[in-house]
C-alpha cells in the first residue's frame, strides 16, 4: 500500500492531526462568585484581544450539552473563542443537567450576576470584544442580561432559537401539568416577597421541567411572573445591538418565533437567518449551518 516508509510516516502524521484540534482544546475554568464556584469551559485558539462568545445554554441545562458543545468546537475550527458556562441555580462546581433533586433558590436577577462575573472574569483574562450567544431560553436571557443589565463592550447577540412568551399561553400550560393555576403560585410568592421573606421558599411546586420541589420566591417570579421581557421578540424590537436571530425551519418548540420575528417594528440591528430542516437543537450537520451563519454574521459586525 505504501510505496516508502517516508510515505508511511506521512500518512500516521494525516491519521495523528485529524482529530479536530477544537477536541483536544476545551479548557475547564472555574470563578468564584457569592460563596459558589461556578464552572464554565474554554476555547481559546486565537488571541483574546480577537474577542470571545460568551455561551449560555437553554432550561436548566448546561454549556457542553450537545447543542452547545457542537456549536463551541466549530467556532473554535473556525478560529473563533468561546466560554460556554453552567449557570450555578444555586449549587457548587454544577455540572450536567439539573436533576430536579435540590431546592431552586436562584432565579434570573442571580443568573444575571454569574454572567456579569463571567464578563469580569473575560475582561481580567485580557478577552473582548464579546459576543453574548445563547441557546433557547439561554438566548432570551442573555439579551435580557444585555439590556437590563448594560453589559458593557458587547459586540453583539447571537440568539438561537430564542424562546417566545406568551403569558395566557405559559398560565393554561402550568396549571395544565400542575393542576394549580399560576396565579395562586405568583400570589404565594408575591406575599413571601412583600412580607420580607426572600428566602422563604414555596413547598413542592411545579418549576419548569421539575413535577415538585421548593423553590424561592424570587425564583419562581423571575421566571413566570408575565413580563413582555420574557419574549424575545419584543425584547429585541429595536435594539441598538447588532443582533442574530437563528431560526429552524423544524422547531416546535418555538414554532411561532419566525412569525413573531417577522412582526418586528424596527428590525434595524437585528439579522435573521432560517436553517432549513433543523429543529429546535440544530443536530449534526446543521450545527455547521449555525456556525457558518455566525462566521458570516461576524465578518459583517
Amino acid at each position: 500500500m505504501f510505496r516508502s516508509r517516508k510515505h508511511l510516516y506521512a500518512w500516521l502524521l494525516v491519521l495523528l492531526f485529524w482529530v479536530p484540534l477544537a477536541a483536544q482544546s476545551v479548557e475547564r475554568v472555574t470563578l468564584e462568585h457569592d460563596g459558589l464556584t461556578l464552572v464554565g469551559h474554554l476555547q481559546a485558539p486565537v488571541d483574546p484581544a480577537e474577542g470571545i462568545f460568551l455561551m449560555l445554554h437553554g432550561t436548566l441545562a448546561h454549556g457542553r450539552m450537545e447543542t452547545m458543545a457542537a456549536v463551541q468546537d466549530l467556532l473554535a475550527d473556525q478560529g473563533m473563542n468561546s466560554l460556554a458556562v453552567n449557570l450555578s441555580f444555586g449549587i457548587d462546581a454544577r455540572e450536567g443537567m439539573f436533576e430536579c433533586d435540590r431546592p431552586v433558590t436562584h432565579g434570573l436577577q442571580e443568573h444575571f450576576a454569574e454572567l456579569d462575573a463571567w464578563l469580569a472574569w473575560l475582561r481580567d483574562e485580557g478577552y473582548g470584544p464579546v459576543t453574548l450567544l445563547g441557546h433557547s431560553r439561554g438566548g432570551n436571557q442573555v439579551a435580557r442580561f444585555h439590556e437590563e443589565w448594560g453589559a458593557e463592550d458587547v459586540r453583539a447577540l447571537v440568539l438561537i432559537a430564542p424562546s417566545t412568551f406568551n403569558a395566557e399561553r405559559a398560565a393554561a400550560s402550568y396549571e395544565a401539568q400542575s393542576g394549580m393555576p399560576l396565579i395562586v403560585r405568583l400570589d404565594q410568592a408575591t406575599e413571601l416577597m412583600r412580607m420580607d421573606q426572600p428566602e422563604t421558599p414555596l413547598l413542592g411546586v411545579r418549576f419548569l421541567y421539575c413535577e415538585e420541589l421548593d423553590v424561592s420566591p424570587t425564583a419562581f417570579l423571575g421566571y413566570y411572573s408575565p413580563d413582555e421581557a420574557h419574549d424575545t421578540p419584543t425584547l429585541i424590537d429595536g435594539i441598538g445591538t447588532p443582533t442574530l436571530v437563528i431560526m429552524g425551519s423544524e422547531d416546535d418548540v418555538v414554532a411561532d418565533l419566525p412569525e413573531r420575528m417577522g412582526g418586528l417594528a424596527d428590525a434595524g440591528n437585528v439579522t435573521t437567518v432560517t436553517i432549513d430542516g433543523a429543529d429546535h437543537f440544530f443536530r449534526d450537520f446543521f450545527a455547521d449551518d449555525v456556525v457558518d451563519a455566525i462566521a458570516d454574521f461576524m465578518r459583517q459586525h
